[in-house]
């Protein structure tokens, strides 16, 4: 089977990296839609280098590399990368477009970050992530969540989000064939959140907050810049270099698709964006209802988290202090623990019933009650790019891929 990868932006180059050294696919088309420099040797250079992660060659081969792309021809926009042969399309940007079928692609990955709304017919004017099955694929995956633009629209019965490890056996090959893997951000947050319902249950969940201390994205701009018509956010034209940039994130929408029990727990989640490359850390804040006699510590979360990183391969547990580059690189975690700053606090909160239900504590019963709640905090690192999700979204293509044959 060959993959299709459409985009070659972050997460699109990075998933080319994945994909060379897994050689999992026989061939990889990756559809750009557009000419790079003066020719395929500019292109090439392009995927050779990344400014944070080094050279490819390196990456694939460490010290030991040398170029590890040969046999390029510009005519036919083929090249061969680590032994494995890539032909890139540079014709049509709106998916409907693409020489999918023609290229022998079933398997699409979809890295645009632009075609996300799985409500959109194939043959909307602006294009549109169903255009790729139009044109051949028979599935599309998407590095980013769902996002329907209009309101009072379902979710449609062929659409499903997945994180690998967490659920992915909701993805059924017969009837879905548009694939969210979430974002960095849920993936971390769902690695975060499992372990701990699967042990407290959901039922003792009282509330959860997170912010995510993200690195910066190709959203950001280098140097401040007028808005465009428009813009509500003003803060996104301004330099990444020199700012600590508050913004917003879909993680808590994106979970509730995943883990379907949170839908019933108050979250909020947050983002701010400081001026890193990569290698992010959420910040977990959960109220736990308790038991005041053997009150929950840190020693236990710490515990459950260990005991789940030991049987997970995309759990990270570490009793280090680490900084946000060390977790850059850090194979297929998708979130590493930060153990040694794990702390919690149990207390009681007087609640008066009377006026969550009126009337309920008639004939002098005494409407206030205590009840113990722990709020513990929580910080789990992942490096937002390669290592955590770009990882494990090749995880999942495989696994996709492994179900339509």
């Amino acid at each position: 089977m060959k993959l299709g990868i459409n985009g070659l932006g972050r997460i699109g180059k990075l998933t080319l990296w994945h994909h060379v050294s897994r050689k999992h696919f026989s061939g990889l088309v990756c559809n750009i839609g557009r000419q790079v420099g003066s020719g395929l040797e500019d292109l090439a250079a392009a995927i050779e280098r990344d400014s944070t992660y080094g050279r490819l060659s390196a990456y694939l081969h460490g010290h030991t590399c040398t170029r590890v792309i040969e046999e390029l021809n510009d005519v036919a926009g083929t090249m061969r990368i680590n032994g494995v042969e890539v032909k890139i399309l540079r014709e049509a940007r709106n998916p409907q477009d693409i020489r999918w079928k023609e290229n022998d692609v079933r398997l699409v990955v979809d890295t645009t970050g632009v075609f996300n709304d799985p409500t959109t017919e194939a043959e909307a004017p602006r294009g549109a992530l169903r255009g790729h099955l139009a044109a051949g694929a028979e599935k599309v995956i998407l590095s980013a969540p769902f996002k329907i633009k209009s309101q009072g629209l379902d979710m449609p019965g062929d659409a499903v989000t997945t994180v690998m490890g967490i659920n992915e056996h909701d993805f059924d090959p017969v009837r879905h064939h548009l694939i969210s893997a979430a974002s960095c951000t849920t993936t971390c947050l769902s690695y975060m959140i499992k372990p701990l319902m699967d042990h407290f249950g959901a039922e003792n969940f009282l509330s959860a907050s997170m912010v995510t201390v993200h690195a910066a994205t190709g959203s950001q701009q280098v140097l401040d810049r007028l808005p465009a018509p428009g813009a509500k956010d003003l803060r996104k034209s301004r330099s990444i270099l020199n700012n600590i940039i508050l913004t917003t994130t879909g993680a808590a929408r994106a979970l509730a698709l995943v883990i379907p029990e949170m839908k019933n727990i108050g979250f909020i989640a947050e983002s701010v964006r400081i001026p890193t490359s990569t290698g992010s850390l959420i910040i977990l804040v959960l109220n736990l209802q308790d038991d005041l006699k053997n009150p929950i510590k840190r020693n236990l979360i710490n515990s459950i988290y260990r005991e789940y990183a030991a049987a997970s391969p995309y759990l990270g547990y570490s009793e280090e202090q680490n900084v946000s580059s060390d977790i850059i690189g850090t194979p297929c975690a998708a979130t590493v623990i930060e153990a040694t700053e794990t702390h919690t606090r149990t207390a009681t909160i007087r609640v008066n019933l009377d006026k969550v239900r009126p009337g309920c504590c008639a004939g002098g019963v005494d409407p206030v009650i205590d009840v113990p709640v722990t709020q513990a905090v929580i910080y789990g690192w992942y490096d937002n790019e390669l290592g955590s999700y770009t990882n494990m979204l090749g995880d999942q293509t495989v696994s996709i891929a492994d179900k339509m044959v």
